[in-house]
């Protein structure tokens, strides 16, 4: 893998998790999943353990585990690997920062605790420093996803305010939050600080990036990196028509799935399919996706071309 101390730039596939069907997480295909994105997608930066691979519903040791195998397998082949460290104990997310730290990930990533919540921007940024100093030389992210953690008071562009002084190893925000308004200015504001903004809500992306994000992290990249990179491209190429063309495409099959109901079960199926890698089901309390749903959404993303 790269230096950590390279920025992150471009797609970032937000990895499932592989389970079997007692609910056990599978490693032994770690090693197939890795190929898959980078050979197939081409995405070469993961984010392991944390929405999308049901990581505050893993046990400690699972997460560790999960963690070192991503690290071991992406030794030449994927550029940087990502671990959300997150946790609603103190205790537990800094033991998973150390460890991250140990095993040479290349960036750890934090989301704020969803149950007893910070009460204001100082607690959380009380929270996040003691994380971060578990791991005191790996690029530290904050994982902004207020629709689950429930923490919407808090605007990123407040919680910025001399962020650095108090996290010495901040690197910027997984912003998966469809507030524009507080990601533009984050952009605006602190991009002298050279932070990295990665934008999160895959169906916005094209807009995030007019306002300046710097790459995405989402659950769709695992099957659709490949169609998301070429519209990153047109982009870059100010071919604005042509990006515009493939993220109302996107957006045709998100809002298809959404309407039929969409999420971590669903998202584990599809990439079952794609990669003809057993993803297994979720872990309980999540619901395995049926057949017939399955069926109809495939019969999209060939009708749409995405697959």
């Amino acid at each position: 893998m790269e230096s950590s101390q390279n920025k992150i730039r471009g797609l970032v596939a937000a990895t499932v998790t592989p389970m079997m069907e007692d609910g056990k997480i599978n490693l032994s295909v770690i090693g197939q999943y890795v190929d898959y994105l980078s050979n197939v997608q081409g995405v070469r930066s993961v984010f392991v353990n944390g929405t999308t691979a049901e990581g505050l519903s893993l046990t400690t040791e699972e997460r560790k585990q999960l963690s070192e195998e991503w690290v071991k397998q992406a030794v030449g082949k994927l550029d940087q690997v990502i671990v959300h460290v997150g946790s609603l104990c103190l205790k537990e997310a800094e033991e998973l920062a150390a460890h991250a730290a140990e095993i040479k990930a290349d960036a750890i990533s934090v989301m704020a605790p969803s149950f007893l919540k910070p009460p204001n921007k100082d607690a959380l940024i009380s929270f996040l420093r003691e994380v971060a100093a578990a791991a005191p030389s790996v690029p530290f992210y904050y994982y902004h996803i207020p629709k689950l953690t429930g923490i919407t008071a808090i605007r990123i562009e407040d919680l910025l305010v001399g962020i650095k002084s108090k996290i010495p190893t901040f690197q910027g925000v997984k912003f998966s939050d469809t507030d524009l308004l507080d990601f533009g200015q984050c952009v605006h504001k602190y991009e002298s600080e050279q932070f990295t903004f990665l934008y999160g809500v895959d169906e916005q992306l094209l807009g995030a990036l007019a306002m300046g994000s710097h790459g995405a992290i989402g659950s769709t990249y695992n099957y659709i990196g490949k169609t998301t990179k070429e519209m990153l491209a047109a982009f870059e190429c100010k071919d604005l028509e042509k990006a515009r063309k493939i993220q109302f495409l996107m957006q045709e099959f998100f809002s298809y799935v959404i309407r039929h109901g969409f999420g971590i079960p669903e998202t584990k199926a599809i990439i079952s399919v794609a990669s003809n890698i057993p993803m297994g089901p979720p872990r309980l309390p999540l619901q395995k996706s049926s057949d017939e749903y399955l069926t109809k959404i495939i019969a999209q993303m060939k009708r749409l071309a995405l697959l």
